[in-house]
């Protein structure tokens, strides 16, 4: 066929369409252009690799008999330790040289020294009291470290070695913890606010011989009646009732008790006294910490002892747990909503603190405050909070964005980014729509919430966040949202989901704490109902590593793993 023929044929076809060519014709090529242009333009791409959230753990090449293959993340694959520690250098050291697990001791020095990114000067982060969206408190780092030498010393030089701490979130909560660990002391964690009769169990059980608390909170006659254990007390008083005297006893009611205030202790001593930490000394022995399980409030089950080497090596496991360029870091403020009383919400805090992030502490935080009044007067970047608060926000949100045609739509249309496109949703007017109905979590400046954290406590009646919850949330907080499982005898968490996993399966109800982090293994055991098989791993948990106190945990409840190799429950 000639070219000339081929010219012809072309005109020939192209007459025949232009002759038809109508208004109808116009509307649909108009329509199918602009289809295309709006894909090109609003394509978007995964944040991570879809393959990376297809298998998000690895098994080991063999099992043992009614066990499953052990599991561990893509971040320790197998053959190579689990993380074990917090890589710390020694001044003078050379830089080839492996770095030493650490303490706590190692947190509270990064702090204070600051981290730096070349030659540019060392930035520290910022410690912060919220009392209130009118009164925010910022505390000197000197003077806490002034705080951890003196109160140690005092306790030290009284004869205490159990120091028990019953205080809300607060600095001189975390002044006690880090001066336990420089003067050798057990700290152990008691939660706030319980009935008399379980905090006097509490102190039985862990032979306390030193309790820090507030006035008001702790049931100082009960306890001395009930607990001749019981040699000190330090009382932490605010500010309307510093006028008050604290330090007498009763007649008859503990004169064996050696009573006195976190102020006095403060002011008893010249004002450059305690400002310089002990000098370190790795070979130091550093005391255990000391954690109560409850499983439902006025409840515990167990007593748990963490070794110092349990809690870094789950601070260096969260902190490797998220992507380079979205670690912590000084730019953050992280605000726990929490109790630091569990293990969980206490590991973040301390690796917020070790990588020189800002912390607020409001004494508000507990099982299920609410969001907006813990985070209120300041703006957290990184919050930590429990499944019933988290619950309370979506449920009361969910509400607000189903009245009307518009919201639905927009809620669909940043929910579709999430689930279809792997990416966070991009602003635009449509998303917008909803803005005014969302929670307000912190003030609007300077910085915007961007990372939730939140775990299940395993065997407890706190309720679980699905696949559709956790979407839901990440649309109405702008933040992504990474969710875990703790357990009594794991320091941190067992597992939590990946940074970028946003993933919702089927109609959305199911439930997956995602891969082990960097410090733990898992496997599943055979349980009386349940029996591992080559083709259904379910049973018994049992979580392995150096985060877990005593180096093996079986949780006492069934679990699974999903194809994608995430641990749910079964």
């Amino acid at each position: 066929m000639s070219v000339g023929s081929i010219l012809n044929q072309f005109d020939e076809g192209l007459s025949s369409i232009l002759s038809q060519w109508n208004g109808y014709s116009t509307a649909v090529i108009t329509a199918f252009a602009l289809i295309i242009t709006y894909s090109i333009m609003n394509r978007v791409e995964p944040e991570t690799h879809p393959m990376l959230l297809a298998r998000q753990a690895s098994g080991s090449p063999v099992r043992n008999d009614g066990e499953s293959p052990v599991y561990r993340g893509h971040s320790a694959p197998h053959g190579m330790p689990l993380n074990s520690g917090l890589n710390v250098k020694d001044p003078g050291a050379s830089k080839w040289a492996p770095g030493r697990d650490g303490d706590l001791r190692d947190v509270w020095r990064k702090a204070v020294t600051g981290t730096s990114e070349g030659d540019s000067p060392k930035t520290k982060g910022r410690i912060f009291t919220v009392l209130g969206s009118e009164r925010v408190i910022e505390h000197n780092l000197n003077d806490i470290t002034r705080q951890i030498n003196l109160v140690g010393r005092h306790i030290a030089s009284q004869g205490g070695k159990k120091v028990a701490i019953y205080l809300p979130n607060s600095v001189e909560f975390i002044a006690t913890l880090f001066a336990c660990s420089f003067y050798n002391l057990t700290a152990i964690l008691l939660p706030f606010d319980q009935p008399a009769d379980v905090v006097i169990s509490m102190l039985q059980r862990s032979g306390a011989d030193t309790v820090v608390t507030t006035p008001g909170a702790f049931p100082f006659d009960d306890a001395v009646k009930s607990y001749p254990g019981l040699r000190q007390l330090i009382w932490v008083v605010d500010e309307g009732n510093k006028h008050l005297d604290w330090n007498e006893v009763p007649k008859g009611m503990g004169g064996s008790v050696n009573v006195s205030t976190w102020q006095d202790i403060l002011n008893d001593n010249p004002v450059t006294a305690g400002t310089e930490l002990p000098e370190a000394d790795p070979k130091t022995e550093t005391q255990d910490v000391i954690i109560f399980w409850q499983s439902k409030p006025g409840t515990l089950e167990e007593m748990v002892r963490f070794t110092q080497k349990n809690l870094v090596s789950a601070i260096s496991a969260q902190l490797a747990a998220v992507p380079q360029r979205e670690r912590f870091s000084p730019a953050d403020l992280f605000l726990p909503s929490s109790s630091l009383s569990a293990s969980f919400p206490l590991v973040l805090t301390l690796a917020a603190l070790y990588a020189n992030s800002s912390v607020a502490f409001n004494s508000v935080a507990g099982i299920s405050p609410d969001l907006v009044l813990a985070t209120s007067g300041v703006a957290p970047t990184v919050v930590v909070a429990t499944p019933q608060t988290l619950k309370k926000v979506h449920d009361e949100t969910l509400t607000k964005t189903g009245a009307s045609l518009f919201t639905r739509l927009s809620h669909w249309v940043q929910t579709r980014s999430l689930v279809q496109n792997g990416a966070m949703p991009a602003a635009s007017f449509l998303a917008s729509y909803n803005d005014s109905l969302r929670p307000e979590i912190g003030t609007p400046s300077p910085g915007k919430l961007r990372l939730l954290y939140v775990a299940d406590p395993v065997g407890t009646d706190a309720p679980r966040l699905s696949e559709q919850t956790l979407s839901n949330l990440r649309v109405f907080t702008g933040a992504r949202v990474i969710y875990a499982l703790a357990a009594p005898r794991v320091a941190g968490a067992v597992t939590q989901t990946q940074f970028h996993d946003y993933r919702v399966s089927g109609d959305g109800s199911g439930v997956h704490f995602g891969p082990p982090l960097s410090s733990t293994e898992i496997l599943l055991r055979d349980t009386p109902t349940h029996k591992v098989t080559d083709s259904d791993y379910t049973g018994d948990i049992v979580v392995r590593g150096p985060a877990v106190a005593g180096g093996e945990a079986a949780l006492g409840v069934v679990g699974t793993l999903r194809v994608d190799n995430t641990l749910s429950y079964a």
